[in-house]
């Protein structure tokens, strides 16, 4: 018989210290009167995001890439602050820190603001990693330190100027944004969180998503949203939530506009979702975070194939 490798790829240390860390985590919501939620993971539509790949089971729909538009039904019908452990699912992602099928730990809480949110996240960071330093900084004063680049004001000639410098790349054309996220994940993100828990604040308005837009010190537009950053790996992404459902239609629609343009298939829209933002979302901050990384993070882990039982180089 030929042999099977059929055997967990984690430890089952690393297995306790995951399940005692998803148990602190659940007290600290308990304590805060966060209510546990569960949504479902197959559904009709999924997001426009044309960055991210949903998969499709046919004749079923899409499987969830986070259960965020759910949860925002309920907080729309009075649910109050809520959270989620989900299992969620996103294609073409595997590798050191992916998996095509993973953990993510979503909670959204009313009233809070931004701020709010990030005393919270890295409160529930803690939770796992211990007493670790919490730093702050805006997206723009990485790139002018970093790259000596304003992003907010620069065109899209000089992104690409300065990526092509910094990164080894294999096309010439691409987006804004394309090339802001080259630069961010392979010359700045590496370097950010080392010491410290890292929340980089105040991102461009074309990088808004599902997050209400403001304006800075400095009078510029930026999205009320924030990333989380140890050791180099991104853990969260949060924002103070987008409430305007015509705003959020417009958004989805320029979504579809772009996945046209690159030639990828067309998503339907959540209608349910935006009739849950006309019904009025109470004000409030979500944010979504990468439970196997943070688990990865905190046993001293190098890959999430440490923290994971059957990961898909196991399946």
């Amino acid at each position: 018989m030929p042999q099977v490798s059929w055997q967990p790829s984690a430890s089952f240390a690393n297995l306790r210290r995951r399940a005692q860390i998803l148990a602190r985590l659940r007290a600290h919501f308990a304590a805060g009167q966060v209510l546990e939620v569960e949504t479902p993971q197959l559904c009709p539509t999924t997001v426009s995001d044309p960055h991210l790949n949903s998969l499709y089971v046919p004749a079923a729909g899409y499987l969830q890439t986070s259960p965020e538009y759910a949860m925002k039904r309920l907080l729309a019908a009075g649910s109050g602050s809520i959270y989620q452990v989900a299992r969620v699912f996103r294609a073409d992602e595997e590798g050191r820190w992916h998996n095509p099928e993973f953990t993510l730990l979503e909670w959204y809480r009313s009233g809070f603001s931004l701020d709010e949110l990030i005393d919270d996240v890295a409160a529930v960071a803690r939770l796992a990693l211990g007493e670790v330093d919490c730093v702050r900084h805006r997206y723009r004063d990485l790139f002018r330190s970093h790259l000596d680049l304003d992003p907010l004001n620069c065109n899209t000639s000089e992104l690409a100027a300065v990526a092509r410098r910094h990164i080894d790349i294999a096309f010439d054309d691409a987006d804004r944004d394309t090339w802001l996220e080259l630069l961010m994940s392979h010359v700045i993100e590496p370097r950010l969180g080392n010491d410290a828990l890292c929340f980089v604040v105040d991102y461009p308005p074309s990088q808004a998503a599902l997050a209400r837009l403001r304006v800075d010190a400095e009078g510029q537009q930026v999205a009320a949203r924030f990333e989380l950053y140890y050791r180099g790996v991104e853990l969260a992404n949060g924002y103070h939530e987008l409430l305007d459902a015509g705003e959020q239609r417009r958004r989805f629609a320029a979504d579809l506009r772009e996945r046209e343009a690159l030639g990828l298939p067309a998503i339907p829209l959540d209608e349910k979702l935006l009739a849950a933002l006309e019904h009025g979302l109470p004000d409030c901050s979500g944010v979504a975070l990468g439970f196997d990384r943070l688990v990865m993070l905190a046993v001293g882990g190098d890959a999430l194939d440490e923290v994971m039982a059957f990961p898909a180089s196991h399946r």
